[in-house]
């Protein structure tokens, strides 16, 4: 595998843990403007091939109230507010937290019930009840990432297949 080549690891039994440890540690610090917090993303679907990134998506009630009293928060917890990803999407506020010099976590502050909250829940619970989209998804995933070594392009590829699932998730 060369540096650039995006790593996506076997499935581990470790990343719904490591996920409620970081909620616990979230709520702590800014638990009275949460609404819910969910693991989201490929790390969230059991048996699933996963860039080793835990995806926490927080929802709360006013992203207004958010950005006075969560972003300062989460940053004293040692993440970085990465602000100009809201020029493209403004309804939400990102954040990745690394080890060493690795991604190891990364934050979605949206308005609870917003579109971006729906879609990811839908999505996840698709793939979680369907093994067999799952799998599908699992080697798009592999594929993409065989050719793409930067992890937006990548990210950008997948968009079509996950639009798809979004609204068969909606129909169902």
């Amino acid at each position: 595998m060369n540096s650039k080549q995006i790593y996506l690891a076997p499935y581990s039994n470790e990343w719904p843990h490591e996920f409620e440890r970081e909620k616990k540690v979230l709520l702590e610090a800014i638990g009275e403007w949460v609404e819910d917090i969910q693991h989201v993303g490929s790390t969230a679907i059991p048996g699933m091939s996963a860039k080793p990134i835990i995806d926490i998506m927080i929802g709360v009630r006013n992203l207004n109230d958010a950005d006075e009293q969560c972003v300062p928060r989460i940053q004293q917890l040692g993440y970085e507010y990465i602000q100009k990803y809201e020029k493209e999407l403004p309804e939400r506020r990102y954040f990745q937290k690394t080890s060493h010099g690795v991604r190891t976590h990364q934050i979605h502050l949206v308005e609870i019930n917003s579109d971006w909250w729906k879609r990811h829940l839908l999505f996840r619970d698709y793939l979680r009840s369907h093994p067999q989209v799952a799998q599908e998804y699992e080697e798009l995933k592999r594929s993409l990432a065989k050719i793409h070594s930067d992890t937006n392009e990548y990210a950008h590829a997948k968009t079509a297949f996950i639009r798809e699932i979004e609204k068969k998730a909606k129909n169902t």
